[in-house]
């Protein structure tokens, strides 16, 4: 089947409000975001949504959270829910970031907990996966991989996993400037739906979308995302100017 491409910026804690809303008026100058085969989404901080939601109304653009907590409500400060960040007005959130993993210590049972949240919500599960350099170099990131899939997917069902796009992020990709080379993103993303296939079955792993994030910018989005394998990407540094942003949307929906 066909797949809709996704980009998706993920702005991480950068932006005041007034700036996140300069950003989306700026954006929204230069003309239509994405096609009718190519999806845009941002995913901000939280506190931006609201805001965003109204400027972005109609324009087709989405907007995404970059966490969320598994429990609905009760004694947990801090955190946010999947129903409060639909009623904010977000469509996707993101889950298992590496920056989660790392600096926040959350665990592969802490990811499917919030999967399983995610999945029973109206919210759609952007799930980050990749190995780190040591793991490559060890020819070991496929096993890498597969074990954080197995891990997050447990109980998810072939319902949650037909609304489930996984981002593949290399570690040693991320903010270092370093980009997969187009061949090994579409090797690991066949990979990816390969693994979902043999934990699910051809027909979820087939609507699952596959994307790619790591050092994206619009010299290197079309190459990356050309292919049946890679159905987008995830852009992190890029995503924070619309300029930039842009000119990788147009880049990915001219060539799809």
């Amino acid at each position: 089947m066909t797949r809709r491409k996704l980009i998706a910026g993920n702005w991480k804690m950068h932006k005041t409000t007034a700036q996140a809303i300069q950003f989306a008026n700026e954006l929204l100058s230069r003309g239509a975001v994405g096609s009718a085969k190519t999806e845009v989404c941002l995913c901000v901080p939280s506190v931006h949504l609201y805001a965003l939601a109204g400027i972005f109304e109609g324009s087709g653009v989405k907007l995404g959270a970059q966490n969320v907590y598994y429990e609905d409500e009760g004694a947990y400060t801090g955190e946010i829910s999947c129903g409060m960040l639909a009623g904010a007005g977000a469509g996707y959130v993101i889950v298992g970031h590496s920056e989660r993993r790392a600096l926040f210590a959350e665990t592969d049972d802490i990811i499917n907990k919030k999967l399983l949240a995610v999945c029973s919500s109206p919210l759609n599960p952007i799930l980050c996966v990749g190995e780190n350099l040591e793991q490559r170099e060890a020819g070991a990131e496929r096993q890498a991989v597969g074990d954080q899939l197995e891990a997050a997917l447990r109980d998810i069902g072939v319902r949650g996993v037909q609304r489930l796009t996984v981002a593949y992020e290399p570690l040693w990709a991320i903010g270092t400037g370093k980009t997969a080379l187009p061949g090994q993103a579409r090797e690991m993303c066949a990979f990816i739906r390969s693994k979902i296939e043999s934990l699910y079955d051809g027909h979820a792993a087939d609507r699952m979308r596959c994307i790619y994030g790591g050092s994206v910018d619009p010299v290197t989005a079309h190459d990356i995302v050309s292919g049946a394998d890679v159905d987008g990407a995830l852009v992190g540094g890029a995503s924070l100017k619309p300029d930039v942003f842009f000119d990788i949307v147009n880049s990915v929906s001219n060539h799809t």
